[in-house]
């Protein structure tokens, strides 16, 4: 009962689109596009270097974005991503080495020493990891990315709006990154 009124609830929700103005479905591949702070370059979301697993999520030039695929925590039943919806943010690509090394291409929160606080990297486990796509308050044809913590049943843990820091490392509760989503053919 409770999974079937969940299932309701999210197609109430808006779909996420992307930038063609298409929905956004779990499994498929999308670029995450950000407009730099003069708007005059298009970056991305992606690592540095080649090395998948364990890698920081950065902010770098389009060219050398990195696709993903999101997967809802609760699956829906036309497979679209909607907003508010917890999700799985996972990179896409050759993962069979880092499922070898016991670890996943999928996002999650740490500690860094070397940043001084929380970043987003790769490493995350399926259910524990819930990021968020909410619409953009200030500009609608943009979107927001958010971290969730689980917090049933410890703590009543809200959504943190996931923005960049000084080194373009992507850090959860520093002012939102606007986005848009870029379908990878």
């Amino acid at each position: 009962m409770e999974a079937e009124r969940q299932i309701w609830w999210l197609g109430m929700k808006a779909a996420v689109l992307d930038i063609f103005g298409h929905e956004v479905h779990a499994g498929a591949r999308y670029l995450i596009l950000a407009p730099s702070t003069d708007n005059t370059t298009t970056l991305a979301v992606t690592i540095p270097g080649q090395i998948l697993c364990k890698s920081d999520v950065i902010l770098s030039t389009l060219n050398q974005s990195r696709p993903l695929t999101f997967s809802p925590l609760t699956n829906s039943n036309d497979g679209v991503i909607r907003e508010g919806a917890y999700l799985n943010v996972e990179f896409a690509g050759p993962i069979a080495s880092c499922r070898m090394a016991g670890v996943t291409p999928m996002w999650k929160i740490r500690f860094s020493e070397t940043e001084k606080g929380y970043i987003v990297t790769t490493g995350g486990v399926d259910q524990l990891n819930r990021f968020m796509i909410t619409k953009s308050e200030g500009d609608d044809s943009f979107y927001q990315l958010y971290f969730c913590p689980m917090s049933e049943p410890f703590c009543q843990c809200s959504c943190v709006p996931v923005g960049v820091n000084g080194d373009k490392n992507l850090v959860p509760d520093a002012g939102p990154l606007l986005v848009k989503f870029e379908p990878d053919e």
